[in-house]
């Protein structure tokens, strides 16, 4: 898709339409939300697009392959392409009748020593994980300012926990973290008011997605980072389902006053709790534990 434009790839067939001879008020509560999600095909995303349309939403993908549900809007864009995403959500929010927020689910993982990582993979990491996220926020800022909304970034526990041979997505989630809180700063007096969310492991297919490096690209690193990826694999295919996250997200846009973060899950929640009351020795100590370090 190097190059595309953001054709439309199909239609919402239940759009809602005004009845003749209601007054301005009741036609304005008729319409319902719209939403923007950047990497709703899979995962964390289509569940988030499956959650909102159950809560009368409308909903809008953005990716390069397109969500297959039947009431979502499909924007093809890559992220790392040219200026095709901007030119996506711009197409959207000139045509949405409500439009009401941003959830950027787009991520990328690798696993790779960072003494023999190439810079060509973690910059597309950063890329895909933190710069799509701000060029999403600084193309929707101008449209959500009429009325206000919201934006949701979809971070991880990563941000607080190291990933063992990854910290690169670490890295880039940590700044996904700061972005929302500044971006919640300058933005909340327009009642735009933007959140990161963090799971943990969550069962996806974004597990058997991830770039790992090969023995040879590992060189001495090989055996530890076999056990690390091993050890990440479980901890996402035994956590949360992406349906709990999408419930967390679908949550914050129903909240008046959003947190700047939000933990999804009690286990998540109590780790982070946990994290900010021991010394930072003892929890890196056990963070290297349970990647087996």
């Amino acid at each position: 898709m190097n190059g595309m434009e953001t054709p439309r790839i199909n239609e919402d067939k239940q759009a809602v339409l005004p009845v003749q001879g209601e007054d301005a008020t009741v036609r304005a509560e008729k319409v319902r939300k719209t939403v923007i999600i950047v990497g709703g095909s899979s995962g964390i995303g289509y569940e988030t697009a499956l959650k909102l349309i159950g809560r009368n939403y409308n909903v809008v993908n953005i990716s390069r392959t397109p969500c297959p549900l039947e009431r979502v809007k499909n924007y093809a864009a890559d992220i790392t392409v040219g200026a095709t995403l901007e030119k996506a959500i711009q197409t959207v929010a000139e045509k949405a009748a409500n439009l009401y927020a941003l959830v950027y689910c787009a991520g990328f993982s690798m696993a790779a020593p960072l003494e023999y990582a190439e810079s060509k993979d973690y910059r597309y990491l950063f890329e895909v994980n933190y710069f799509g996220a701000l060029r999403a926020i600084k193309t929707i800022v101008p449209f959500l300012k009429k009325k206000g909304g919201r934006i949701i970034l979809v971070s991880s526990m990563a941000s607080v926990f190291p990933i063992a041979f990854d910290c690169f997505y670490s890295s880039s989630k940590a700044a996904l973290d700061m972005l929302a809180k500044g971006a919640d700063l300058e933005l909340a007096p327009f009642n735009i008011r933007v959140t990161s969310v963090q799971p943990g492991g969550t069962s996806t297919s974004f597990t058997f997605k991830r770039k790992v490096y090969g023995e040879e690209e590992n060189r001495e690193y090989s055996h530890r980072l076999h056990k690390a990826t091993a050890a990440l694999a479980n901890m996402e295919q035994g956590g949360l389902n992406a349906g709990e996250v999408a419930s967390c997200i679908a949550n914050i846009l129903a909240m008046k006053r959003p947190p700047y973060s939000l933990q999804c899950g009690k286990r998540n929640k109590l780790y982070s709790v946990a994290h900010r009351l021991l010394p930072e020795n003892i929890s890196l100590f056990l963070n290297k534990k349970a990647y087996n370090q």
